[in-house]
């Protein structure tokens, strides 16, 4: 997830040309967490099922929500999460040049330590704030992410996509075979009738478990929220981190791989650049287009959706983060006005935005404060979402006007080194 203590925190330690390198990577993370808003938001206001499959909704989900759901499918879904964790393999390879460069700091004992502090906040989200927590899996992929630090930049350039493919097959063979054998002719024969019968029951099983956590989010107390939490799903930060373990850190080695290549210092040719970042943009957001019209055009089913998410637009994601994380790095230094300027300070923040939107879509949803929760319609969920990116505009540029770093990036700070440091700028 986000990654902002991991760059922006050794700022103003670091020389001209990588902090150069810091704003092209602050200005990519604003944008990311912005659209993350826009993905999680479903999440937040409706059962966590309703993030893949419609039939998850608790209102009404017609035809223009349908192609909603496609444009986000096409457009948002996966791709601000991969462009985090590219850019927190990026972070790994800066702070390696800082503690290369600084004999005082050790450097696996110090990713260690911050990893293991972003594991407890991730932790305290998930069971506290929501479960669609994801910085326990950045934790936990950092950690495995170390062991190949000082592996040369091609090595981890190509282990990263090696890696990334053997997810797409694996996930495949998972997730994809259901959807195929409930809801096309593979099924169809007397050989599958007993493997769809056992299918189809534990969507349904699936689907009931999450119904039956309506109550609470709909009448219960916030206690309740938290008791459910760490009755029924205890270990889930722990086993859902497997789920996305061969995208996430073949992510994170390429995003090192592309930081040391110098993508995000402008160190690479930028008409070759500008090519291969709009082609991986275009021909991955096509096929990823044609695997959304398949499934709308098989009904949104419950294996289809999850079989789409998981399985099919697993492997044409790579080319558009890729191409986005290309571009976006090119673009940046040329934006210059007032929205750039706050974009870049929502992605200097993007660990207290991250959680923050949490607390604040906790605040708008939950029945003992707004009590929303269930009773927003997509489109008017993105409402919802478009005021909380209005909110990080809003507040993080004047704050980083009178403070070093974001509140949580200097908490997190102070806790990795163990020592309190000055929050609020000098003059």
């Amino acid at each position: 997830m986000p990654t902002s203590a991991s760059l922006s925190e050794h700022r103003e330690a670091l020389p001209v040309a990588a902090r150069q390198r810091l704003t092209s990577l602050d200005f990519i993370r604003g944008i990311a967490v912005l659209g993350i808003l826009v993905a999680n938001v479903v999440g937040f206001g409706q059962p966590l099922d309703a993030y893949t499959w419609p039939g998850g909704f608790l209102t009404p989900h017609g035809e223009a929500s349908d192609w909603l759901w496609v444009a986000q499918f096409v457009l948002v879904d996966g791709k601000m999460r991969g462009l985090f964790s590219l850019l927190f393999g990026a972070g790994l390879a800066l702070m390696a040049e800082k503690a290369a460069a600084d004999a005082r700091e050790g450097l696996i004992g110090l990713q260690l330590r911050r990893l293991g502090w972003l594991m407890v906040f991730g932790l305290i989200h998930f069971y506290f704030l929501w479960r669609g927590d994801i910085l326990v899996l950045y934790a936990l992929m950092g950690m495995a992410a170390l062991l190949f630090m000082h592996w040369p930049r091609m090595n981890l350039l190509v282990l990263g996509v090696l890696l990334y493919v053997l997810g797409m097959v694996i996930n495949m063979a998972i997730m994809a075979t259901p959807f195929l054998i409930t809801e096309t002719s593979l099924g169809a024969g007397p050989a599958m009738a007993e493997t769809r019968i056992e299918l189809i029951a534990a969507a349904q099983a699936e689907i009931a478990r999450g119904q039956a956590e309506t109550a609470i989010l709909t009448s219960g107390s916030y206690a309740d929220f938290v008791a459910n939490n760490l009755r029924e799903h205890l270990w889930e930060p722990f086993t859902g981190a497997v789920l996305y373990l061969f995208e996430t850190l073949p992510l994170m080695l390429i995003g090192m791989a592309l930081y040391r290549y110098g993508l995000f210092s402008g160190e690479l040719d930028a008409v070759s650049v500008r090519r291969w970042g709009w082609a991986g943009l275009v021909l991955g957001s096509v096929v990823t287009l044609a695997v959304a019209l398949w499934i709308k055009a098989t009904g949104l089913s419950y294996w289809g959706t999850l079989a789409a998410f998981l399985a099919f637009s697993h492997l044409p994601r790579l080319p558009v983060i890729m191409g986005l994380a290309a571009l976006l790095a090119l673009s940046s230094p040329r934006c210059k006005g007032w929205l750039a300027r706050r974009v870049w300070a929502a992605g200097q923040m993007a660990f207290s935005n991250y959680l923050g939107t949490s607390l604040v879509m906790v605040l708008v949803f939950h029945p003992w404060a707004g009590g929303l929760w269930g009773k927003l319609t997509r489109p008017e969920l993105y409402l919802v979402a478009l005021g909380g990116c209005v909110l990080m505009l809003a507040w993080s540029q004047p704050w980083l006007a009178r403070f070093r770093f974001g509140p949580l990036e200097w908490l997190w700070r102070c806790l990795t080194y163990g020592r309190r440091f000055s929050l609020r700028r000098k003059g």
